[in-house]
């Protein structure tokens, strides 16, 4: 992969030092890239990202950031690495009106007038319902609010765990359209945890495939759309590692 800007090496991690959920793992994401990461339920996609971005133990491996070693990160720094996480659930104050919420991501920016502004011409449906609680909003909306949270520290590397997760199909494409765009027009690397499997490859530049907390395979994610090994990896009768 040329040029990448989260390098992952030999990752084990978990909740618990002693019991780690990811075993050896290794990936790349490519700057201004969309890299995908797969697999089964339990095969450790979440606890990948949740590691990179200081939100669980690493017991061994090293991430690098560019030229920043960021292993073990907390997870207040990771604003100042240029680092935004994008959690499945929860992930916006629905108490909150959506200019609120936004407010609370841009405190700690330089000009946070001229980054509201700038965020508000990238979203115009929250610009005009900017007034509303962020409850009321759909749940793609809220998808959408919560990417614009994270955009407010104009990150390099945005983390994002399956955000089509309890959407319509027609809002689930929505999101996943907008984040490849943000790879493509703001030059974000994201990486990208998706059940959506088919879609997720269908806006991917590279995917990454785990099972039991391994890498199992990866490649361009229009050559494993087509691979027939993803099917059997799914469905729990191949593994490319020794368990």
């Amino acid at each position: 992969m040329p040029d990448p800007l989260l390098v992952v090496s030999d990752l084990t991690a978990g909740y618990v030092p002693d019991l780690p959920i990811l075993k050896t793992v290794s990936l790349s994401a490519g700057r201004a890239q969309l890299t995908a990461i797969i697999g089964p339920n339990g095969a450790g996609k979440s606890t990948l990202i949740k590691a990179v971005a200081g939100l669980l133990p690493v017991s061994s491996g090293q991430i690098l950031l560019g030229d920043d070693t960021i292993t073990g990160i907390r997870p207040d720094q990771m604003a100042r690495f240029g680092i935004a996480y994008v959690p499945q659930s929860d992930n916006v104050f629905r108490s909150l009106t959506i200019r609120q919420n936004l407010d609370l991501a841009l405190r700690a920016t330089k000009d946070p007038a001229a980054r509201l502004a700038a965020i508000f011409e990238q979203f115009p449906p929250l610009a005009d319902k900017q007034a509303e609680k962020a409850g009321t909003l759909s749940g793609g909306q809220r998808q959408f609010l919560a990417v614009a949270m994270a955009l407010a520290v104009n990150p390099r590397l945005i983390l994002m765990d399956e955000p089509s997760a309890g959407l319509s199909p027609r809002a689930a494409e929505e999101v996943l359209d907008h984040a490849k765009a943000l790879t493509t027009e703001a030059g974000v690397t994201i990486l990208l945890v998706e059940q959506n499997v088919k879609q997720a490859l269908r806006r991917a530049d590279h995917c990454y495939v785990l099972a039991e907390g391994r890498n199992q395979i990866d490649g361009p994610a229009d050559a494993l759309l087509k691979d027939p090994a993803l099917g059997r990896i799914y469905l729990g009768g191949e593994r490319r590692v020794p368990a």
